[in-house]
């Protein structure tokens, strides 16, 4: 008996031992000289591919910056960088795994993901509406009854409409798209009606669709929810890293120049601008530096 009480205790120290391991993530990144940082295909402005292989957007440049603090916290001047394509539904897996370090793209940082992972200061606020083409009528939510809308698997947009659409006894279908590209295309060929989704997405992919004269965005916004980069848990000296880079970002200004370049000025592939001036809770938040979830 007490041999297999020593048996267990010491599977239970091995246990804790790889965890502890699998969390160090300022040495795997040290021990093997690169970092993956994750991205989304058509995330505009914050993490998207326009003509190239390479993305780019705000949460791309944060990565970097991210990037650059790694080279002086470790001394690896030559720090490789590598990145990896996520979708709304593997981006968590793959952060909990370990294949990617830091995804920085257009996560919702909310209560139930945070059982998951780690996120880092919020860098932006933003609610659902609707994504719809000129002229079919539809205005708000009631407007979808007895008609289909698109939505994104695997985001927290689907689940608050579902709970919407529930609360509000709104008689509409819904379908799920792989990626925001892929819900909009449900639209485009007359399979949905709208789209559902964060509106700075929206009008995002507005700015860089064929012709985003006849494409608007409707409805109230539910439940405005922060966006954040998302990292392992428990791993305090990393975290440490990507919330000083971030907030040092904020306190320094740099970030609301970021904000500028994304939201205010043309940005690729059509040099269009969004228009998007910095929202209050947004502002609020570059003194506040908060990592406090939606609920």
């Amino acid at each position: 008996m007490f041999l297999k009480t020593i048996s267990l205790a010491c599977l239970v120290c091995a246990a804790v031992s790889v965890s502890a391991q699998t969390t160090d993530t300022l040495k795997k990144i040290a021990d093997s000289g690169k970092v993956t940082f994750a991205y989304r295909e058509s995330s505009v402005p914050f993490s998207y591919l326009a003509g190239s292989t390479q993305p780019i957007g705000l949460s791309v440049d944060l990565s970097m910056a991210v990037a650059d603090s790694l080279k002086k916290r470790l001394n690896l001047p030559n720090l490789k960088i590598e990145w990896q394509s996520v979708t709304s539904a593997n981006r968590i897996p793959l952060v909990t795994n370990g294949t990617i370090d830091l995804e920085c793209g257009s996560t919702t940082n909310n209560s139930d993901r945070g059982k998951q992972v780690q996120f880092a200061i919020n860098h932006f606020y933003t609610g659902t509406r609707l994504m719809v083409k000129k002229g079919t009528g539809i205005k708000n939510y009631p407007d979808l009854a007895k008609k289909t809308y698109a939505t994104t698997s695997g985001t927290t947009n689907a689940l608050v409409m579902r709970k919407h659409v529930a609360d509000n006894k709104i008689d509409t279908e819904v379908l799920l798209g792989k990626d925001h590209a892929d819900s909009m295309l449900m639209v485009e060929a007359g399979r949905a009606v709208a789209f559902a989704m964060d509106d700075i997405l929206l009008f995002g992919l507005i700015g860089t669709a064929k012709n985003p004269a006849e494409w608007e965005v409707v409805g109230d916004a539910l439940q405005v929810e922060p966006y954040a980069c998302m990292m392992r848990k428990d791993d305090p000296k990393f975290a440490e890293v990507v919330n000083g880079t971030i907030g040092g970002l904020m306190k320094s200004g740099e970030f609301e120049k970021l904000y500028t370049k994304w939201f205010m000025q043309p940005i690729p592939p059509r040099n269009a601008a969004i228009g998007l001036p910095m929202n209050k809770e947004l502002r609020d938040n570059l003194k506040a530096l908060s990592d406090k979830p939606a609920l």
